[in-house]
């Protein structure tokens, strides 16, 4: 079934819960739970995981659905490909938390891997859709900040224009079963909220200077409403001074790594995130 913006929110949420069925269990994976007042979501641990090393992922959903739960199976697939400790981020969602409060949670979840003896440099930011989005949005705010970055950014089908400017939101409607130009007007209508604005580059990272961002890999597929997303942020970014590698894949979906375990293409794009991710993380 796909999301319709008619529907309700709890109707809208359940859709995206189902895709966490998508995924295989992956193998040699363990996982624990943190609840933190630092953080709150699940560690994906690899039984042969490098040390010392993690990637903090954000899960997407269109801000307002999907869980660390829900994205705990394509999560541990990319930390047993990359050989890292994957903490999956369970952030407040919109309406009810609305931006920039997701930005800010994406970023206090750094710290807290800071405070547990994780250089920043042995960090990666991850994330699919809305958590792509969060990834290198949380990423421009540490730069705001002074901060330092993580040491590599790594974006699935990222939905970034909070515009809704992509002409592949009507040449692709035809072909992707989930995302529609309804579908991503409402959902940014609710995490925007009453003050956000569509073109904050904390919340539009198409209005953001990216120059001095770690190097990012973007993958997209084919059929997707918002490859044009995927394509602009690589561009932007290239021409930032940002090391780009950005894939597409024909005929695939949005966020087609929900089918890791399950579909060639899925496991290609998180083999191919996790071998770019391995030497940004000193890891050979």
């Amino acid at each position: 079934m796909a999301a319709d913006p008619g529907m309700g929110l709890p109707a809208l949420r359940s859709i995206f819960e189902e895709l966490a069925d998508l995924a295989a269990e992956p193998e040699d994976v363990t996982y624990a739970e943190v609840d933190t007042a630092g953080a709150r979501g699940i560690w994906c641990k690899p039984l042969a995981a490098a040390p010392d090393t993690a990637i903090l992922y954000t899960h997407g959903g269109g801000f307002v659905g999907n869980t660390a739960s829900s994205h705990r199976k394509m999560a541990g697939h990319l930390a047993k490909a990359a050989g890292v400790a994957t903490f999956v981020l369970d952030y407040a969602l919109a309406p009810e938390r609305p931006f920039p409060s997701q930005v800010e949670e994406t970023v206090v979840a750094y710290r807290w891997l800071n405070e547990q003896g994780l250089s920043t440099d042995r960090i990666a930011a991850a994330g699919d859709s809305a958590g792509g989005n969060l990834a290198v949005t949380a990423t421009l705010k540490l730069r705001e900040l002074g901060e330092r970055l993580p040491a590599a950014i790594c974006a699935f089908s990222p939905w970034v224009d909070m515009e809704h400017l992509g002409k592949t939101l009507e040449t692709n409607a035809d072909t992707d079963a989930l995302v529609s130009l309804g579908v991503v007007s409402l959902m940014g209508q609710m995490y925007l909220g009453e003050s956000g604005s569509p073109t904050d580059p904390l919340a539009n990272p198409l209005h953001a200077d990216l120059s001095g961002l770690p190097p990012l890999f973007v993958a997209a597929g084919e059929h997707e409403t918002l490859l044009d997303d995927s394509e602009r942020l690589a561009q932007r970014a290239r021409d930032a001074g940002v090391p780009v590698e950005f894939a597409t894949y024909p005929e695939q979906q949005h966020v087609f790594t929900f089918m890791a375990g399950r579909a060639p293409e899925a496991d290609q794009a998180i083999s191919a995130a996790a071998t770019w991710m391995r030497p940004h993380l000193g890891l050979s």
